[in-house]
């Protein structure tokens, strides 16, 4: 006869008592290996073999399972190196993903496996800011990037309209200098395809280095990851990106943008000679009123010989309660440079054209994807805390935040039920990675039993058959 536990006293104040699952293998992250298959249903593993090579294999693991492995530890929550060793005392899971999880210390020797001191030594003494080269390494990790963008993308989906801007990660490690706003740490680049909710691609820069400091080679590197099936180009930014260099690239390119202008005095100057009737009311406030208008204006940086670009000028006019309530008095200024042309009188649009309204409201659509995908990584992932006083290692970090917002896309658009579309990593997190379960063996055949509703575990079952079948088609191709 068997014999029950002995009944023990009370620990807390609800009635039940914790013991030792001693003999059980249970799980208390049941959901989270559907990462590890998106990430092999578009053979993520075998594009890492071939494009990342970080140095001597160490400590029993590759480069393959390391990554694996922090990919995880993001997604589950984790935002510090050391954070493996929780996941690691879930036994379920490691069994689930059928192998032991490396340990902190060999995370940390593959992030620093990203630096290299040549490229390190190339800094110049007297530079206030400087963006170095990236390393063989890093170089890679970018091509595994691109590679996955490629493949989570719908190829139906032929626009690609890009977000760029750069976001501000506190750090008071030793290195990490100071940005423009006071803060101690690094400012690094991003691009956003944002009819994909895909991130392109990433440069990692030192806190000092302002967003307006080369930004043409990010955006360059933006549109080069993406797939040649994308027919139709856009770029929305703000006056990071308002240079005769980045303005000339996306003309000869063919790519239609909107970019903030800064507000030079004869830009100004331009704005407030618009006669007021030619201000068209945009929005009512509860603070101010917003007008917009077409400006005729040529920067002096601007070739003579190339076709002029249009401005569109915002008014902003505090409303009667704002000026009690405060000593602001007259009407602030922006503006808006772009290459769309405005609609002809009393002709059928061709496609490219744009009101100034319709302008200023796709221009400022940007703040609804790329601040998000910051907002993301920062505090649902775990780019908002970075790992070493290495550059390097501090830059392969935010690339593989990256990669692990670019799986979870994948997984939300690709895989899993509408409702998941939008989902951000905290939702998933919530309501998928964190299903309890407990498994058991039967004929050499490991079961997960989840303890929920019968309809969610059919959307879990079915989520991995469209993986498994994506990995499929995938393979068929090669």
């Amino acid at each position: 006869m068997r014999k029950r536990p002995r009944r023990q006293p009370r620990q807390g104040i609800l009635r039940f008592v914790i013991r030792y699952a001693n003999g059980e293998v249970v799980t208390a992250r049941a959901g989270l290996p559907l990462l590890v298959e998106a990430a092999r249903a578009v053979r993520l593993d075998k594009v890492v073999e071939q494009k990342l090579k970080v140095g001597k294999r160490q400590r029993g693991f590759s480069d393959v399972e390391k990554l694996e492995a922090l990919l995880v530890l993001l997604a589950a929550g984790g935002d510090r190196v050391e954070d493996i060793r929780i996941l690691a005392e879930d036994k379920g899971l490691q069994q689930l993903l059928g192998k032991e999880l490396p340990s902190p210390d060999a995370l940390l020797d593959f992030l620093h496996g990203f630096h290299d001191e040549s490229l390190a030594k190339q800094r110049p003494k007297d530079a206030l800011s400087w963006v170095p080269e990236e390393s063989a390494a890093l170089l890679g990790l970018a091509e595994v990037n691109r590679v996955l963008v490629e493949r989570a993308a719908t190829a139906k989906e032929k626009t690609a309209t890009i977000d760029h801007d750069g976001t501000i990660i506190e750090s008071h490690r030793q290195g990490a200098r100071v940005a423009y706003e006071g803060t101690r740490g690094y400012q690094p680049l991003v691009a956003v395809w944002a009819e994909q909710d895909l991130i392109v691609c990433d440069e990692f820069r030192d806190g000092n280095v302002p967003g307006d400091k080369d930004p043409l080679s990010s955006v360059k590197r933006a549109f080069e990851a993406l797939p040649s099936w994308v027919e139709r180009r856009y770029f929305r930014a703000d006056s990071a990106d308002y240079s005769t260099a980045v303005l000339k690239y996306l003309v000869n390119e063919g790519i239609g943008f909107s970019i903030s202008a800064d507000m030079s005095t004869q830009l100004r100057a331009c704005c407030t000679a618009v006669p007021e009737k030619q201000w068209t009311l945009l929005e009512v406030r509860p603070r101010e009123l917003v007008h917009t208008a077409e400006v005729e204006f040529t920067s002096g940086e601007w070739p003579k010989g190339a076709a002029p670009l249009r401005y569109v000028a915002l008014r902003f006019t505090p409303r009667q309660q704002a000026l009690v309530e405060s000593e602001a008095v007259g009407a602030k200024y922006l503006a808006v440079v772009t290459n769309r042309p405005a609609p002809e009188m009393d002709q059928p649009p061709k496609g490219e054209e744009m009101t100034a309204a319709e302008l200023v409201r796709w221009h400022w659509g940007k703040a609804g994807t790329i601040e998000h995908v910051h907002r993301s990584l920062k505090d649902e992932l775990g780019a908002g805390v970075l790992p070493s006083s290495c550059f390097a290692a501090n830059a392969a970090w935010f690339r593989i935040n990256v990669l692990c917002f670019n799986l979870l896309t994948l997984l939300r658009r690709r895989a899993l039920p509408e409702r998941y579309r939008d989902a951000r990593p905290k939702r998933l997190r919530f309501e998928l990675f964190t299903l309890p379960g407990r498994l058991t063996s039967h004929q050499s055949q490991l079961a997960l039993n989840i303890s929920a509703e019968p309809a969610r575990i059919e959307e879990m079952v079915a989520a991995r058959g469209k993986l498994l079948a994506m990995r499929q088609a995938i393979e068929r191709k090669r």
